[in-house]
């Protein structure tokens, strides 16, 4: 049995701070204050996501504040330039706006965030429409799960699975995250796939395998 992955629906925030397409520039702004968000997503309809405001999409408006572009890089950024310009989440956001499902695993959700430089992902169901909201700091929320619930898990799904005839010579010890496996068990083979399943418990940050062999009699 493979230790069962945390998913995005496990760690994401429910209560979402959103928008509307016509919100102004200064409600934007004051909401991402008022609730210390970075982001916020913008929906329409029922929920459905069509895109994202972030704090660096407002402040293309202070950067071009007193900063007067020549031809050649009005032309070359036309879309930072419009925004500049722009006072409505509608011509503010970025679309169509990078989203995750709930049931994507917290590596999917890692790679999303790293490959479109952002910091959190809007979470929506089939529909399109929203369910919650993860960030960096979410997915970091596993690595906070209590050492005693480590050894736990670590003992329930790897070695009482694989070793059920000697798992009562196997010692599972958590410090820090860290797991260290100790003892002796039957078969040699399966040490390996014994470190490999306990390093993919959710909250794990390193595994010292100390398994040996039983001598054979």
């Amino acid at each position: 049995m493979t230790p069962q992955p945390f998913t995005v629906a496990d760690v994401m925030t429910k209560k979402v701070v959103a928008v509307q397409p016509g919100t102004e520039f200064k409600e934007i702004v004051t909401a991402m204050e008022r609730w210390k968000v970075t982001a916020v997503p913008v929906i329409e309809g029922e929920g459905r996501v069509v895109g994202v405001v972030s704090e660096a999409d407002l402040l293309l408006k202070e950067e071009f504040h007193d900063h007067r572009l020549g031809l050649v890089e009005q032309m070359r950024r036309l879309d930072a330039t419009a925004k500049a310009g722009s006072r409505r989440a509608e011509d503010l956001m970025t679309s169509p706006a990078v989203t995750v499902a709930p049931e994507a695993s917290l590596p999917q959700a890692a790679r999303l965030m790293t490959s479109h430089h952002v910091k959190r992902l809007p979470v929506v169901g089939a529909s399109g429409t929203i369910q919650g909201i993860v960030s960096r700091s979410d997915l970091l929320k596993v690595f906070l799960r209590p050492d005693e619930d480590l050894a736990a898990e670590v003992r329930r799904d790897v070695v009482e699975h694989l070793f059920p005839l000697s798992r009562h010579r196997v010692d599972v010890r958590v410090d820090a995250g860290v797991v260290t496996l100790s003892g002796e068990v039957r078969d040699s083979a399966l040490i390996p796939l014994a470190a490999r399943l306990a390093r993919a418990v959710e909250g794990v940050v390193d595994v010292r395998c100390e398994l040996t062999a039983q001598a054979r009699t």
